[in-house]
């Protein structure tokens, strides 16, 4: 990247149409399920050889994706992060994939990501935001809880993983 280390890339988040270009997404897909595996244990270099559910997500990340929003980070021309946040269902949306260039980690992507998710979480009618985050991921679990995020009980079943959420409430005039 074009920053030097420590100083906060100029990074711009926008939402994926339906008709967009995948605008360095499926890289950015690539590296979070090639990354997770290998977390999990499970070395894998090639993505062909992913879980059909995340090769899915990889070779059409529209229709993996549809009905929900698909953000991206940009710095410049390159996709630098990614977030998808579901749509609301009984008054909860969902954040999954969340992704950072690790290059860039720790300079506020991540942040502005979840920022914009939040808001369009509640521009959609949420009250709830929930997600889940793999337990070896403390960085990710610290992130959350800085943003409001705390533990709650578990949906899912999965071993090491940790279920979060938060109450998002629009603004009011007054």
């Amino acid at each position: 990247m074009a920053t030097s280390p420590g100083t906060r890339p100029a990074v711009v988040v926008h939402r994926l149409g339906p008709d967009s270009p995948d605008a360095g997404l499926v890289a950015l897909l690539t590296a979070y399920h090639l990354r997770t595996e290998e977390e999990k244990g499970v070395p894998v270099t090639d993505p062909a050889v992913l879980p059909a559910r995340y090769r899915a997500e990889i070779e059409d990340p529209g229709a993996a994706f549809a009905g929900d929003v698909v953000l991206v980070a940009r710095h410049g021309d390159t996709a630098v992060g990614c977030l998808v946040v579901t749509a609301p269902a009984d008054g909860r949306a969902e954040l999954r994939r969340l992704w950072t260039d690790p290059e860039l980690r720790g300079r506020g992507v991540a942040s502005r990501l979840v920022g914009a998710a939040l808001e369009h979480a509640v521009d959609a009618g949420a009250r709830t935001v929930a997600l889940s985050v793999w337990e070896w991921r403390t960085s990710a679990v610290a992130l959350y809880e800085r943003l409001g995020f705390a533990v709650v009980e578990p949906w899912d079943e999965r071993d090491g993983l940790v279920c979060m959420e938060r109450a998002v409430q629009p603004e009011r005039a007054v």
